[in-house]
């Protein structure tokens, strides 16, 4: 008797915390699921909901976020993953076929990176300096806008993760195990919020282009004398 009540309390606590989930409008897949399908099939599953969308705004603490990427960087950010090579190619070129979307005018795509996004060696320092390039380049485009948060920048806010607004109506979470989507009206506002306020201390425009120029260039002395 006793096992059978233990049986149907788990029971009872499982379909509980599934109905939660459903209705705080969240869902959490594992990285493992992706790895087990192919990473480049969820490229192809994001570049559909960006096919779909008239409005990005994405931000990024750790990485230059994935439309803005050269393919080396590319290469370089899903490395970690532990991809076999053919895996790993297909993937490379799903990203960079998503990158097609920044010429979409009738799109408008907004990002936000913080200043060590720029200064992390995840490339040796002449590569980096060609992200820097990329960057730049991308940013001229009119429906394109990219701010960097300066580390001099008085703050109200701290970064804590990534994360990527699409329309009014999905926010995209990336944590170190799992993606979580997020739908409730409520919540999303929040994260609409959060960049907003990233958005006001941010460097954009020629004063962005300049930041990126003074890096590029001590990437590039780096390069020279080591």
């Amino acid at each position: 008797m006793v096992g059978q009540a233990r049986r149907v309390n788990k029971t009872e606590l499982g379909a509980a915390l599934r109905a939660l989930r459903q209705a705080s409008g969240k869902e959490a897949t594992a990285w493992r699921l992706y790895r087990r399908l192919g990473f480049h099939r969820k490229q192809e599953q994001i570049r559909a909901l960006e096919q779909s969308m008239t409005l990005l705004r994405l931000f990024q603490p750790s990485l230059v976020p994935g439309l803005l990427q050269t393919p080396e960087y590319v290469r370089a950010a899903l490395q970690r993953k532990g991809l076999g090579e053919e895996q790993l190619s297909r993937t490379i070129g799903a990203r960079i076929e998503r990158q097609r979307v920044l010429y979409d005018t009738d799109k408008t795509l907004r990002f936000i990176m913080t200043e060590p996004v720029l200064r992390w060696r995840i490339l040796p320092a002449a590569m980096l300096a060609g992200q820097m390039d990329r960057i730049v380049s991308v940013s001229r485009l009119p429906n394109v806008d990219i701010r960097v948060v300066p580390l001099d920048a008085a703050q109200t806010d701290a970064p804590g993760h990534s994360f990527v607004i699409r329309d009014d109506r999905m926010v995209t979470v990336e944590t170190t195990h799992a993606e979580m989507v997020v739908t409730d009206p409520r919540d999303v506002a929040l994260y609409v919020e959060k960049f907003d306020r990233f958005s006001s201390v941010a460097l954009s425009g020629s004063d962005m282009r300049a930041m990126l120029g003074r890096i590029r260039d001590e990437l590039l002395r780096e390069q020279e004398t080591g």
